[in-house]
């Protein structure tokens, strides 16, 4: 009787042997473009693809340069993960060392901060260059618990021959993402790994609820920042007249005056002090305050000047907006999603509804929830940029996208529904349909 993904799943907690013999045939079949035994789960062939685009080698994979101690601690002690690391030790600790499995954590870049855990399993680890500083994106050494968790956003659980290189084919692995409740953004992942035969159903649920618990930790820290922050806000408030706030770093509000109360002003990345435009309130002037900002919006608000966006993705990692006008720029660095439902209202300048963006962006037009959220946490730092019904940048709005050279594997589905929809010319062309007003796009070389 055929095996789906999901009996192979379920095979893997009975007999491993058998199920990394399956998964073995069916990498094997994929990596030669024969047909296979069965599909590979979802979030694996996607990394699969991604890897392959990448250029990883299946059978010797890549081992980059160790960071070096210095630098290793230098992002330790700069990295938010090292307040949630107790969580984590007392979550995870007791019961991989037992389970013969070993606990990593990594930075938002993917380098090994901690590894600790069962000390036969470690040395076996260090074969494979699974090594404080060692390097383990996606991008690098293939479908993973650290660098797979990274890209897609969501815990995966890596068994056998769905790792990528062929060494790491004998290890279970299974990696939740933490991201920092302030702004969503990554800040590294948790796995926990192990020879093949230590692989139960049950790690990944685990691994992602000690992860859930960390970021619940920072959520509680953070709340404890802004009541301190509120104990400086309020004699510098009370001597002002006028709307005003007082902000943390990540544009959090700890009091407001003269103004409704708004839970989180929208600040770009790059902020200095001086008169600036933001979004909700218009002109502004910021002042530094210990450990954020004092916002005095303008008594009355100017009028803007046009705006020009720069949408830059064509970084390999790192993919920003950048906002220019008569108050000057800003720039923010933007999430994959985010940067990928940009570049559809950048192509589409008429305009794209809620289904047509989840149609773009999940293959479902139902999935409209999910769009509706990103794009409100979008419009906070757009503002009146963004239109919506449908969404679109406002008209006075010069938009400009930044490719990268090669564009084969950016945003797959996404282009493809661009192209089907709107007759594009393939990315890094100037196009311009009957239903589209394109953005120039250009190339990042």
């Amino acid at each position: 009787m055929a095996l789906s993904p999901t009996d192979v799943t379920h095979l893997a907690a009975v007999d491993t042997r058998r199920a990394a013999r399956v998964l073995s045939e069916v990498r094997s079949a994929a990596l030669s473009g024969r047909p296979a035994p069965l599909a590979p789960r979802p979030v694996i062939g996607q990394s699969w693809e991604r890897v392959l685009r990448s250029g990883v080698d299946p059978d010797r994979g890549l081992r980059s340069g160790l960071l070096s101690m210095d630098e290793v601690r230098r992002r330790r002690e700069s990295s938010a993960l090292r307040h949630v690391l107790p969580v984590l030790r007392e979550g995870l600790l007791s019961v991989a060392d037992v389970a013969h499995h070993i606990m990593v954590v990594a930075d938002d870049e993917g380098r090994v901060l901690w590894r600790e855990g069962s000390a036969p399993v470690l040395r076996k680890a260090d074969v494979l260059g699974f090594e404080i500083g060692a390097d383990w994106r996606e991008d690098v050494v293939g479908t993973n618990g650290v660098g797979t968790p990274a890209v897609t956003g969501r815990p995966v659980q890596v068994f056998a021959s769905e790792h990528f290189v062929r060494s790491h084919a004998t290890w279970t692995c299974a990696g939740a993402p933490i991201t920092d409740p302030r702004d969503g953004r990554l800040i590294g992942v948790v796995d926990v790994s192990g020879p093949l035969e230590t692989m139960h159903p049950a790690t990944l649920a685990w691994v992602d609820s000690v992860a859930k618990l960390a970021e619940a930790r920072l959520r509680e820290m953070h709340l404890r920042s802004l009541e301190g922050l509120r104990a400086v806000a309020a004699p510098v408030l009370a001597r002002i007249d006028g709307r005003a706030l007082v902000v943390d770093r990540h544009g959090w509000t700890a009091a407001v005056t003269g103004m409704p109360y708004t839970e989180r002003l929208a600040l770009p990345k790059s902020l200095s002090a001086g008169l600036r435009w933001l979004p909700a309130l218009g002109r502004c002037s910021l002042e530094p305050l210990a450990g954020g900002w004092l916002v005095r919006a303008a008594d009355e608000p100017a009028l803007r000047a046009a705006s020009r966006i720069v949408l830059d993705l064509g970084g390999p990692r790192r993919r920003t907006v950048r906002v220019s006008d008569g108050a000057g720029s800003w720039t923010r660095e933007l999430s994959p999603r985010h940067a990928e439902l940009l570049y559809l209202l950048a192509v589409h300048r008429a305009g794209r509804s809620a289904a047509d963006l989840a149609r773009d962006v999940f293959g479902d037009p139902a999935r409209t929830v999910t769009v509706r959220a990103e794009m409100s946490r979008v419009r906070r730092y757009l503002g009146s940029l963004l239109e919506h019904r449908p969404y679109r940048f406002t008209e006075s709005a010069e938009v400009e996208v930044v490719l990268p050279d090669d564009s084969g594997g950016l945003f797959a589905r996404t282009a493809t529904a661009h192209a089907a929809t709107s007759g594009a010319a393939p990315a890094g062309t100037h196009t311009a349909t009957a239903d589209t007003v394109s953005a120039p796009v250009r190339g990042s070389g």
